[in-house]
């Protein structure tokens, strides 16, 4: 099966990444035309993987749009997303010598929440990410857009039991926090979040789940002052990420072992 990854950025980075089967790019516009800025990258990446490129006017990019998609002029047809399995992740974390950095979310569901943690945990070092393969949002075309294609260059594993993972994990000596928004959970220590560390983040409506929470080995929330009764879990997560990554680069922090 193929999909249309559109949006510039998503499209550079999903050219660049290669870990997709890639078929044919897409731009808008008049076929007389020579491209400028991004989109003359991308046509040059695309040239550079002898892929058949095609300008047209409206079409394609109608029906896009009528989808509330925002493709930017430039559309790509590719093969599925390239999960991975939680060992490749782990993998991954030992040959760059790190202690492993992981984000796994408990059934989140909106594709726009989805892509921001992504983006943020590409740009925060996390190794890979742990998404359950039911009840929750998978990457797509939305996902990698919202991310600005920061996942088609992040690890991403589907599995079958959220639960089960986390004990997995939890056995390879790596550090479960689940993030909360209970006033009864202690507030995040960013000392706690350096060397091995998974970071839990709920969905967006009940947060995380009963059988989840009981298996992390602690639970963390944010301090907040404002008006706003509490962060979205997009918001949230992204600031833990940030959190652990400047514990994770304090002398002493520890490596992979």
């Amino acid at each position: 099966m193929s999909e249309l990854i559109y949006g510039r950025h998503a499209v550079l980075e999903t050219l660049r990444a290669g870990r997709r089967r890639i078929y044919r790019l897409w731009l808008e516009g008049d076929p007389q035309s020579t491209p400028s800025g991004i989109v003359a990258e991308i046509a040059s990446a695309a040239q550079a993987a002898n892929l058949p490129v095609r300008t047209i006017k409206g079409g394609l990019f109608d029906r896009l749009a009528q989808q509330q998609a925002s493709p930017q002029g430039v559309a790509l047809e590719v093969g599925d997303y390239p999960y991975v399995e939680v060992d490749a992740i782990l993998a991954h974390a030992r040959k760059l010598g790190e202690a492993p950095f992981l984000l796994i979310l408990d059934h989140v569901q909106d594709p726009q929440n989805l892509g921001t943690l992504i983006r943020t945990a590409e740009a925060m070092g996390v190794h890979g990410i742990i998404l359950p393969d039911r009840r929750a949002a998978r990457v797509t075309p939305a996902v990698s857009n919202s991310s600005s294609g920061a996942v088609e260059r992040m690890r991403v594993a589907q599995v079958t039991n959220l639960n089960r993972t986390i004990e997995e994990l939890k056995q390879r000596n790596i550090w479960v926090a689940g993030l909360e928004n209970d006033p009864a959970a202690p507030l995040v220590d960013p000392k706690t979040l350096g060397g091995a560390l998974a970071l839990v983040v709920g969905s967006e409506g009940s947060g995380l789940s009963r059988l989840t929470r009981e298996r992390c080995d602690f639970l963390i929330r944010l301090h907040t002052v404002g008006a706003v009764e509490s962060l979205n879990a997009a918001v949230a997560g992204s600031i833990v990420l940030y959190l652990a990554r400047q514990a994770r680069t304090e002398p002493g922090a520890s490596s992979f072992t």
